[in-house]
């Protein structure tokens, strides 16, 4: 590498994040926040991190897509027999980051996580693409495969088992909701004086409060 990456600086211009201007249920702000993002960050707009913590304690991490957020929380979806379908099955609790560099703004999310209903899932799976359905059945996520034909004739093999029919949802694939516990706004500010805004939800309902950047 010849470029210093210690060198590298950015100093963020955003507007205030003051406790005057949130409202009492974190998800509203969430809502205007990620409304802008999407106009802001175009399809990247509901990338998020999820990280995990498998049955010997250890972090995992990876990039995943939202797909849904209200009042109930925030879902994706995935694979129930992927590393991170284990690891919830084991450890039900999660955390999210999202990050939209154009708006210099960041939000974390950490809760306890559910299967999403079977009907929720049936009814986003039907919404996508057929090759998408189809790649729910072919990827066998997170198994060791020898390589990358060994997927490509998978594929042949369901698309050829169901041509001309609809595409079942696989009862291995389905959506996690992330029911938050605590939800923090981060807003960039000059040297390196950040807002920060977390909510907590305690005793039934939620408080607020400001950290130190």
């Amino acid at each position: 590498m010849t470029r210093n990456i210690a060198d590298i600086r950015r100093d963020y211009e955003g507007g205030r994040l003051e406790e005057s201007m949130v409202p009492a249920e974190p998800m509203v702000l969430f809502d205007e926040w990620l409304t802008l993002a999407l106009d802001a960050e175009g399809q990247d707009g509901n990338v998020m991190t999820l990280a995990t913590v498998d049955s010997q304690g250890l972090p995992h991490a990876r990039i995943v897509l939202l797909k849904g957020s209200d009042e109930r929380g925030l879902v994706f979806y995935t694979n129930y027999h992927s590393h991170k379908g284990s690891e919830l099955a084991n450890v039900p609790h999660a955390a999210l980051v999202f990050w939209w560099p154009s708006l210099g703004r960041q939000v974390r999310v950490e809760g306890r996580v559910e299967l999403v209903g079977e009907e929720e899932s049936d009814a986003y799976f039907n919404s996508r693409p057929r090759a998408s359905q189809l790649g729910a059945w072919v990827a066998t996520q997170s198994v060791v495969i020898p390589d990358r034909h060994w997927i490509e004739e998978r594929q042949h093999r369901f698309e050829q088992a169901y041509e001309g029919q609809d595409i079942p949802r696989p009862v291995h694939w389905g959506g996690y909701r992330v029911v938050p516990d605590m939800i923090e706004f981060w807003q960039g500010q000059p040297s390196r004086l950040h807002d920060r805004i977390r909510y907590e939800h305690r005793e039934g309902s939620w408080r607020s409060f400001r950290l130190a950047p």
